[in-house]
């Protein structure tokens, strides 16, 4: 979740931008830099010092030109590349006459990098983003202006991207474009502006123009020219905002937690980007393993906490199923006092939103200790976790500002079940037919999970009709259950209601002594092998008086007989189906917990990264 800003037309354009960056903050970020042009030169600062980056750009405000007119700025969020200053933007082109920055990946940026090294470019970062400067470059080199060679640089790339760029001979012209990630202009007196977000531009105009994908704008002084990819003028649409600065960075949500949560779509297909080759081959993040280490693996461990471990117990089922390997799910502060088992024939796989928990650091430093292999899935670049790891596979959710995990929590299912499947195609144990077609199914997720979104209203209702209960058992068979446990683990921590989650199948091992009429039951029951036990299962709570809400396929008329209320989600690969099925339960918890007026975002006694033992 990087963030851009761009001005030009006024008189400093410095001070604009790093006032920008500063209301960016709150995205997150590692890194921060800015260009400016002046007097046919570029100047560039850069600094990579997490979120103190931006303020000591301020220190060196003295350092920069006076009174140039144009710049581009960007607070990083890194994915491709550690954080470091080398690997901040904006990037410059070979001859330091062009200056750009980007958000979103470059899904086939390895190709167009070794096309660039072959015709002579020198790249100096670890970025995606690098290659967008070099193509430019190169089309500016063949005669092409500035937006003509930008709009030939995107039709070549694939991914999700904002862009926007500068060049020492066109002083006072930004050019920048988009495809599934923000970008809106500004119109100021004297002036025109450029961000990835409303709250960087509050403060200097009210009057902006929301792009749309696949879409450029060249920004002067004293106009806006929007064209489509293909060359079509399209007529700007510009609006008044009226939003204050807490609720622009809310993006006009209520709350960060309903933010984040319509930003799981967005979190599923980035995490899923670029991680395919043409020949098919599965490709992690950094991994420092050989194919040989990992075909020697007998035996996996997953190592998380919280909703993390209910992601990981996810991948138990996806690693066991398509590899054939025993694999383990560990709380991560159990794991290093129970003695476990480890050997080089070991792999470790720790899973961390922040890449800082302590119990799972100390976990995977155990694993270590005796030998094991040792993989992170985490959403932050160069944590502790992913310095200490041989390898590391990178949840690319952005910034999560919600203490109960929403997006990251997606993203990790995506990430452990593309480990998975790498697993699969390494060890032989999956065809390559079946591996494409998995993939493919993957891809369709996003599209699933907005789906799964646009019927908030519905939840909402289901909400209301059950909000007096103060019992809740989430049930689950199969790979239902981590999702029963981790919509358990939503309603607790955000309504402060009494939840549990247990397997369906255990309900009679104990748990049915507790079914009284008042009780909400809620059941995992989309389509998968289990499905009829899990009908029977709920058919018990419901004859004991339960209300039974269940999360069923599309049109089940088979499920909703048994239901009481159903939440309805479009139909998945039984295996994929966590990533879609989870959603109507977090709006459900988010739902009920608002009804009670309880703060969503900082629940009571929680933390966002636990770093204490």
């Amino acid at each position: 979740m990087c963030g851009i800003i761009g001005t030009t037309g006024v008189d400093d354009a410095l001070p604009i931008l790093l006032e920008g960056l500063h209301r960016l903050e709150y995205r997150g970020y590692d890194s921060a830099g800015v260009v400016l042009v002046s007097d046919g030169v570029l100047w560039r600062a850069r600094r990579a010092d997490g979120t103190h980056s931006v303020e000591e750009l301020f220190s060196l405000s003295g350092t920069a030109p006076a009174g140039a007119h144009t710049g581009i700025g960007h607070t990083r969020w890194a994915t491709h590349g550690s954080p470091t200053e080398e690997n901040a933007h904006p990037h410059l082109d070979c001859t330091g006459r062009l200056g750009l920055v980007h958000n979103g990946i470059i899904e086939n940026h390895s190709e167009l990098a070794s096309e660039l090294v072959a015709k002579g470019h020198t790249l100096t970062s670890q970025t995606d983003t690098e290659v967008l400067a070099h193509l430019v470059e190169d089309n500016i080199a063949g005669g092409a202006s500035l937006v003509e060679a930008l709009r030939a640089a995107l039709l070549r790339v694939r991914g999700s991207f904002s862009v926007a760029v500068v060049h020492a001979d066109d002083p006072e012209v930004i050019v920048a474009g988009r495809r599934a990630t923000p970008l809106v202009v500004g119109i100021a007196k004297g002036g025109t502006l450029l961000a990835s977000d409303i709250p960087a531009l509050l403060g200097r105009t009210r009057r902006m123009i929301p792009l749309d994908d696949d879409q450029l704008v060249e920004l002067r002084p004293d106009s806006v020219r929007i064209t489509t990819l293909d060359g079509e003028e399209i007529e700007p649409d510009v609006r008044t905002i009226d939003w204050d600065l807490e609720a622009a960075q809310k993006g006009g949500y209520d709350d960060y937690m309903s933010k984040e949560m319509h930003e799981q779509p967005q979190a599923v297909a980035d995490t899923l980007l670029d991680r395919r080759k043409p020949d098919g081959a599965l490709v992690l993040d950094e991994l420092r393993l050989t194919n040989e280490d990992l075909e020697r693996i007998q035996k996996v461990f997953i190592v998380a906490c919280g909703s993390s471990y209910h992601a990981a117990m996810v991948a138990k089922y996806a690693i066991e199923h398509w590899t054939r390997l025993p694999t383990e799910v560990d709380i991560a502060s159990e794991f290093r006092y129970r003695d476990p088992v480890l050997d080089d024939r070991t792999l470790v796989v720790g899973v961390s939103q922040s890449g800082e928990t302590l119990d799972t650091l100390q976990a995977m430093s155990e694993a270590a200790r005796w030998g094991a292999k040792v993989l992170v899935v985490s959403n932050v670049v160069d944590s502790s976790m992913a310095r200490k790891a041989d390898g590391v596979l990178y949840t690319r959710a952005g910034p999560e500002v919600g203490v109960a995990s929403t997006k990251c929590h997606l993203a990790q299912v995506v990430a452990l079940e593309i480990l998975a499947l790498t697993l699969a195609q390494i060890r032989g144990t999956q065809p390559a037919e079946a591996i494409a077609l998995l993939l493919d199914r993957m891809h369709e997720l996003p599209d699933k999970v907005e789906e799964a979104l646009g019927r908030a209203k519905e939840v909402d209702a289901v909400a209301e009709a059950i909000a007096g209960a103060r019992d809740y058992f989430f049930l689950g068979r199969g790979v239902g259950f981590p999702v029963a446990l981790e919509g358990a683990l939503k309603l607790k921590e955000l309504s402060y209601l009494r939840a549990e989650g247990y397997p369906a199948g255990e309900l009679k091992h104990g748990p049915i002594a507790l079914i009284v009429p008042g009780t909400v039951v809620v059941g995992i029951a989309t389509r998968n092998g289990l499905f009829e036990k899990m009908l029977a299962n709920l058919a018990e709570v419901k004859s004991r008086g339960a209300t039974v809400v269940l999360v069923a396929d599309d049109d089940d008329d088979e499920a909703a007989a048994v239901a009481d209320h159903v939440l309805w989600v479009p139909p998945t690969e039984p295996l994929l189906s966590p990533v879609v099925n989870v959603v109507p339960l977090q709006l459900l918890a988010y739902r009920l917990a608002r009804m009670l007026g309880n703060d969503v975002d900082r629940p009571r006694n929680l933390a966002k990264t636990v770093t204490v033992e």
